[in-house]
């Protein structure tokens, strides 16, 4: 009778856990999220694409996380942006990118695939005052599959059958939905180490209906992100970076702040190398200590989420980890470009 009652409360806990998925799909449908969000800026704000040091960049972004429950949700990004210069214009340039994401969450396989086109247009107001205006328009598919699903139907007397019929129907298993947003960055920069960001981007301008049933009943809620980064040269071999990401979705916020030491271990050209520290924490309830390297162009880093809420305590759940790559190409251009834009 003990075995009997643990796998009816295991069985329900489980279709609960996928219920929730969905429901939290249906309701708020969460978008894709990272605790590293500086390293997958396009992510937060079309008017990031083509804001860095550089020509062209290739970023790939990886979150793996609930490994310990039946609900593990695994993310992964890549994007690509480049900068377009003109001869004829020496205020400002534009830049193009391509973004692309994918995600899957629990035993139902619940996964979102989006494609994403971006184009921003960088105005230099003066040598230490730059503003960026950025759009963003893709196309998402979601969907899932009921076939590692157990349904209450199928158990008779404690034994599962498979052949028994679910009960449960859905209008469809797969949705496909258009993706736009809308952005803008400032920045103030006084060196190429000593420099603030701040944006806002909006998403879900649309309000599509992605829904798996009552397809003309719920709207895709706008997600509002303002996030905030600055870079501050402390000593030659050391700069601080301080940040934060607020998004608001319907009723829903997140806040995500914290900072890293950046260390200078070598400087001279072609070897340039740097290793950077940090802690984050996530008002959702998870601490995440970073660690990164920079050798030239390339660029890896790493953190850990630390579960602190009484979920992860119950369940021994400590979150996951996050990985982030970029790799920056860097091509020789006209002498005024660097006169007119030291960090671009």
């Amino acid at each position: 009778m003990s075995k009997l009652t643990d796998l009816r409360h295991c069985t329900s806990t489980k279709i609960w856990v996928i219920f929730f998925l969905l429901f939290s799909y249906l309701a708020n449908s969460q978008d894709i999220h990272y605790s590293q969000f500086y390293n997958s800026p396009m992510n937060i704000n079309p008017a990031n694409t083509g804001i860095f040091n550089g020509d062209q960049r290739f970023v790939m972004s990886f979150r793996d996380q609930w490994r310990s429950v039946p609900v593990t949700w695994t993310t992964f990004s890549g994007n690509y942006d480049r900068k377009f210069y003109s001869k004829n214009n020496d205020k400002g340039f534009w830049s193009g990118g391509l973004l692309y994401n994918y995600d899957r969450q629990g035993d139902s396989q619940l996964n979102l695939n989006n494609l994403n086109v971006s184009a921003s247009y960088t105005h230099l107001l003066n040598s230490k005052n730059i503003l960026t205006g950025g759009a963003m328009i893709g196309y998402s598919t979601r969907g899932f599959d009921q076939t590692n699903l157990r349904w209450d139907m199928q158990w008779t007397d404690g034994n599962y059958f498979g052949s028994l019929p679910s009960g449960e129907m859905f209008d469809t298993e797969r949705v496909s939905f258009l993706e736009t947003a809308l952005g803008v960055n400032y920045r103030w920069q006084k060196s190429s180490r000593t420099k603030v960001d701040v944006g806002a981007g909006l998403f879900h301008l649309v309000q599509p209906k992605p829904n798996f049933e009552n397809p003309d009943v719920q709207k895709l809620p706008m997600r509002l992100a303002i996030n905030a980064i600055a870079n501050i040269k402390l000593l030659d071999k050391l700069d601080v970076q301080l940040h934060a990401l607020n998004q608001l979705q319907s009723g829903y916020g997140e806040t995500v702040f914290g900072g890293l030491a950046k260390i200078y271990i070598n400087e001279k050209r072609g070897s340039q190398t740097r290793l950077d520290i940090g802690l984050g924490y996530r008002t959702s309830g998870s601490l995440f200590p970073t660690i990164a390297l920079s050798y030239n162009q390339f660029y890896l880093s790493g953190s850990y989420d630390i579960d602190l809420t009484d979920f992860g305590a119950i369940h021994g759940v400590r979150g996951g980890p996050e990985f982030h790559f970029t790799y920056i190409i860097t091509s020789v251009k006209p002498l005024k470009f660097f006169k007119n834009c030291p960090i671009f």
